[in-house]
């Protein structure tokens, strides 16, 4: 007898499954090497949406003209960086020498007030009968822990400072080789899809640089509020408080959450009028800041819903901590252009996506 042959059909359905469980194989195992790069690919994605959002500030500086000179590409990158830096370096120097000398002569005083505040809290009827020798020695122990702690975690902050300064050298590159790699990257996409991909992407940069610059103008007017109040009020670092109000509101809701907290703070060092002061303009900013800023500054610009913020820096503050938290209105705006594209898409114009009669040729 002769051997029967394997029906064309059920080769066609092994090699099928063969190559369904390839797949399967190569996504599980692209999944896994993805996890553990996540910090590497956090840090590019982070160094990325924050060169896509600089952008247009990059384009603005080039329509900078002296004359017939207007600067070129690399110029205006390196003109922003400058800026950038010098905004910083002029803040440091502006506020941490009162800061260190106010420090200092604390530390120093330290020693001298010790003995009358123990003295205080042991004329308080309800601290009269506590074991003040016992504290003071379990707070000795334990700030002997706490400086080994702190002692090892300076590992942590200068793995903290690398990664800052690697996002930063990166961002640059980005901002200098950007369109190149936009380039490469559209060239993997197949071309009867390649044209609507670029225009809803530079839509979503397009939308992008007007977060940026609305949120620009948001922390600019917060910080100048802040400085004339906190300074009729005589508050201790106005300029400091200002500036850091200001440059905190870059994140939505916890930026101006933390820098409040800092205001009270160094406020309640002085007195309680001062932290209900700072307290009572803070509310009454916020209320202004929702119910007429917003709508109007970003609104328009953005166009996105509080819910939709509130997420996104949720989802970004647990994946990725502060950097997250800075780029996660970005992203929200990259995937509502990207939803309004690819899912509520009316149905005449689903037909763009569809593959031609020659694509398959």
């Amino acid at each position: 007898m002769k051997d029967t042959p394997v029906p064309p059909t059920s080769s066609r359905s092994a090699s099928s499954v063969r190559g369904y469980i390839l797949f399967a194989f190569g996504i599980a195992l692209t999944l896994y090497f993805a996890w553990l790069l996540r910090d590497v690919l956090v840090l590019l994605y982070v160094s990325a949406l924050a060169a896509i959002v600089l952008m247009p500030v990059v384009r603005g500086v080039q329509r900078i003209r002296i004359g017939k000179w207007h600067p070129g590409h690399g110029i205006a990158i390196l003109i922003i960086m400058v800026a950038l830096i010098g905004s910083v370096t002029l803040f440091l120097i502006l506020t941490l020498p009162p800061v260190v000398r106010e420090l200092t002569t604390f530390v120093k005083a330290l020693p001298g007030r010790s003995p009358a505040f123990l003295q205080k809290i042991e004329n308080l009827p309800v601290l009269r009968d506590m074991n003040l020798t016992a504290i003071e020695a379990k707070l000795k122990q334990d700030t002997a822990q706490n400086a080994g702690v702190f002692v090892s975690s300076i590992s942590n902050w200068a793995t903290k400072l690398f990664e800052i300064i690697t996002g930063i050298v990166l961002t640059i590159y980005f901002l200098a080789e950007g369109e190149h790699v936009y380039k490469w990257f559209l060239s993997l996409i197949p071309p009867y899809r390649r044209e609507r991909l670029d225009e809803t992407l530079r839509r979503a940069s397009e939308r992008m640089g007007r977060w940026l610059l609305g949120q620009l103008a948001l922390m600019l007017i917060l910080g100048i509020c802040s400085g004339i109040v906190f300074g009729a009020i005589h508050l201790r670092y106005a300029f400091a408080l200002a500036v850091l109000m200001g440059a905190f509101n870059i994140i939505p809701v916890v930026g101006a959450l933390v820098s409040t907290s800092v205001a009270m703070l160094v406020a309640a060092s002085e007195s309680w009028e001062k932290v209900l002061a700072v307290l009572i303009f803070e509310l009454i900013y916020a209320q202004i800041e929702n119910a007429y800023l917003i709508p109007r500054i970003m609104k328009s610009r953005v166009d996105l819903a509080g819910t939709a913020v509130f997420i996104a820096l949720l989802l970004g503050v647990s994946l990725a901590g502060v950097a997250g938290a800075l780029v996660a209105v970005p992203t929200a705006v990259l995937v509502a252009v990207l939803i309004d594209e690819y899912v509520i898409q009316p149905t005449n114009s689903a037909a763009a996506d569809t593959v031609p009669a020659s694509a398959d040729e």
